[in-house]
C-alpha cells in the first residue's frame, strides 16, 4: 500500500461555467492535472476524458465503446493550476455548469522495469505517492507484462482500446482473484463477466496480460491503462456489501472522501458517480452521475459523507440492495493520517 498525506496536492474535483469560447482558462485546480475527467451537469452530453499522455485533445468518453477522437475544441491545455478548454459543448458551452474531476501524475521517465517485463510502454505517467498512474502500450498479441511505476502492486486497472471500438475494461483483486479474469464495463451497466485473456496478475513493477485478448493486447493495437493502488489517506478501492436499508452499512476509507464512484458487481446496475463540491452533498438527496450515462445529474443517492467513510441512507439496489456485492473507488478531500503514516481516528 503506497502513502499520501496531502490529498488535495493529489486530487481536487473543480466547478466552473462555460463561456462558450476558444481558450477558456479554468484554474482553482491547485496542481497540474494530469488526468482531467470532465461532464456537463444540466444537460445530457458525453463525459470527456482527457490525459497528459495521450495528449491535449484526445477525447474519450467513459460512457461510450468508441474509439479516441481529436477534439480540437475540447481540452486544449494542461496548465500549472488547471487546464483550458475550447468551445466543445461538452467541455465548455456557454453559461452551462460543469464538473471537472481532477487528479495529477507527473513522473514521465525513470519507470521502473525487471527481467520479466516484456511490453514496453510508448508513453507514460505515474504518482507513486498517489498509487495512480496512466500507461499507454502498443498490443503485442502475446501474453507478456507492463510496468506501472507504483512501486507497490495495483489493486485495479482500467483498460481502454484507443484505435478500434471496445468496451472499458475494469479489473481488481477487490471483487475477485485476478487469475479468475473477471471483469466489469465502466460504459455500461452489466454485472460482473468473466474472461480469462486479460489481466491476471499485478506486482510491484508490472501488470500480467494474459494472453492476445482484443480487449487488452492486441498486436498492433494501441492502449491506455489506468493503475491504482490503495493509499493511506487518499484512495481506497475495495468491495461492500448491501442491506437494503436506509441505515446501510458504513464504508470505511480512512479519510473523508471527496469522489466516490460505486458499481454493482452481482447484478446490473449503473456507475454512480458522487463528490462534496456539487450540490446535494449529505442535505439527504446527494446529485448522481453515471459514468456510463450521459445524462445530466440528479438527485436520489443519499448517503453521508464521513470524516473517515461513507455511509448509504437508501435501498436502491444500485448502491444498497439486500445481499448484493458493489466495488468502490473513493478518493480523499481530508486525510485521516499523520506525518508518520498511522491513520488517525475521527473524534
Amino acid at each position: 500500500m503506497a502513502y499520501s498525506i496531502n490529498a488535495k496536492d493529489h486530487f481536487n474535483t473543480k466547478l466552473y461555467t462555460g463561456n462558450g469560447s476558444a481558450g477558456h482558462s479554468i484554474t482553482g485546480v491547485g496542481f497540474q492535472p494530469d488526468w482531467v475527467w470532465m461532464k456537463p451537469r444540466a444537460f445530457s452530453e458525453n463525459h470527456a476524458l482527457y490525459d497528459s499522455v495521450r495528449g491535449t485533445t484526445k477525447r474519450l468518453m467513459s460512457n461510450s465503446s468508441e474509439v479516441e477522437e481529436t477534439r480540437t475544441n475540447g481540452l486544449s491545455a494542461f496548465g500549472a493550476d488547471g487546464f483550458t478548454v475550447n468551445a466543445d459543448n461538452g467541455e465548455n458551452k456557454s453559461s452551462e455548469t460543469m464538473v471537472a474531476w481532477n487528479w495529477k501524475l507527473g513522473t514521465t521517465s525513470g519507470i521502473t522495469t525487471n527481467g520479466s517485463t516484456t511490453i514496453t510502454p510508448t508513453a507514460y505517467s505515474f504518482n507513486a505517492s498517489s498509487g495512480i498512474s496512466a500507461i499507454k502500450c502498443t498490443g503485442t498479441g502475446a501474453a507478456g507484462l507492463f510496468p506501472h511505476g507504483l512501486g507497490v502492486a495495483p489493486q485495479v486497472v482500467i483498460s481502454k482500446r484507443l484505435n478500434t471500438a471496445n468496451s472499458w475494461f475494469v479489473q481488481t483483486d477487490q471483487y475477485t482473484s485476478w487469475t479468475s479474469g473477471n471483469y466489469l464495463k465502466l460504459d455500461a451497466d452489466t454485472a460482473i463477466g468473466t474472461n480469462t485473456g486479460i489481466v491476471n496478475a499485478t506486482d510491484a513493477t508490472n501488470v500480467s496480460l494474459a494472453g492476445a485478448d482484443d480487449w487488452v493486447n492486441a498486436s498492433g493495437d494501441t492502449y491506455i491503462h489506468y493503475c491504482f493502488a490503495s493509499t493511506i489517506g487518499f484512495s481506497r478501492m475495495g468491495l461492500y456489501f448491501g442491506n437494503g436499508s436506509t441505515d446501510g452499512g458504513f464504508i470505511n476509507c480512512g479519510f473523508k472522501p471527496a469522489f466516490i464512484m460505486v458499481k454493482c458487481t452481482s447484478h446490473t446496475g449503473n456507475w454512480f458517480m458522487f463528490d462534496t463540491k456539487r450540490i446535494g452533498y449529505n442535505s439527504g438527496g446527494n446529485y448522481r452521475l453515471y459514468a456510463d450515462g450521459a445524462g445530466a445529474e440528479s438527485d436520489g443517492g443519499d448517503m453521508d459523507i464521513l470524516s473517515n467513510g461513507f455511509k448509504w441512507r437508501m435501498t436502491s439496489n444500485n448502491t444498497n440492495g439486500s445481499g448484493r456485492s458493489y466495488f468502490y473507488m473513493a478518493f480523499a478531500e481530508a486525510p485521516l493520517v499523520g506525518s508518520n503514516n498511522i491513520p488517525a481516528t475521527a473524534r
